[in-house]
């Protein structure tokens, strides 16, 4: 048999592709019904009362923090992700905000004791709540999704760790749009700190 599988054939991709959407859907709904709104609502309020916002993720989860350091630029905040060459040392009044599926990733665990050893807060969002990232965290969003590597618990059909990244993203959004609609600001008036310089 060759190493290669055989393609589907074209009429059957369109069905396929319907199912894969229903079931992301249907899982990303049941893990975010799952996570603790007040969690949430205490991640903001953090957000909201830091000097300055630092976020630091390794691989998906990182580029999903970074789309949310976007957002929260928009609102007007003061924001840096961990790495980018002109983000300047945290320190106490600052947050660090950190995400991590497994709650083990050693950079970022790393991030995490180097903030709270400057005096600044961390909040972080994972799967684990018993886990090294949890343990350093001032407030923790806990994600209740499958873990990187927990390929047949039957949390998630979904390759690695897809629902907790999926889930991240809406988490985040969730944040921002509790923050942006205390400012009373026009999206109009957000839309004026988007980057002009693409």
């Amino acid at each position: 048999m060759d190493a290669v599988a055989e393609k589907p054939a074209l009429s059957q991709t369109p069905a396929r592709a319907a199912i894969n959407l229903a079931l992301i859907q249907d899982e990303l709904v049941s893990t975010t019904n799952a996570i603790d709104v007040n969690q949430l609502a205490v991640l903001a309020d953090r957000i909201r009362g830091a000097e300055r916002v630092f976020l630091a993720g390794a691989g998906r989860s990182g580029l999903v923090l970074r789309m949310a350091a976007m957002r929260l630029m928009h609102l007007g905040l003061t924001v840096h992700v961990a790495g980018d060459t002109t983000t300047p040392a945290i320190a106490s009044g600052d947050l660090l905000l950190v995400a991590s599926g497994s709650g083990t990733t050693s950079g970022v665990v790393k991030s995490a004791q180097t903030a709270a050893a400057a005096g600044a807060d961390v909040a972080a969002v994972t799967t684990n709540p018993e886990s090294p990232l949890a343990a350093l965290a001032d407030a923790l969003v806990i994600i209740p999704a499958a873990q990187k590597t927990d390929h047949g618990s039957g949390r998630s059909r979904q390759y690695s760790g897809s629902l907790f990244e999926q889930s991240l993203f809406l988490a985040t959004e969730t944040v921002f749009q509790t923050l942006w609609e205390d400012t009373n600001e026009p999206a109009e008036q957000l839309w004026l700190r988007h980057a002009n310089l693409e």
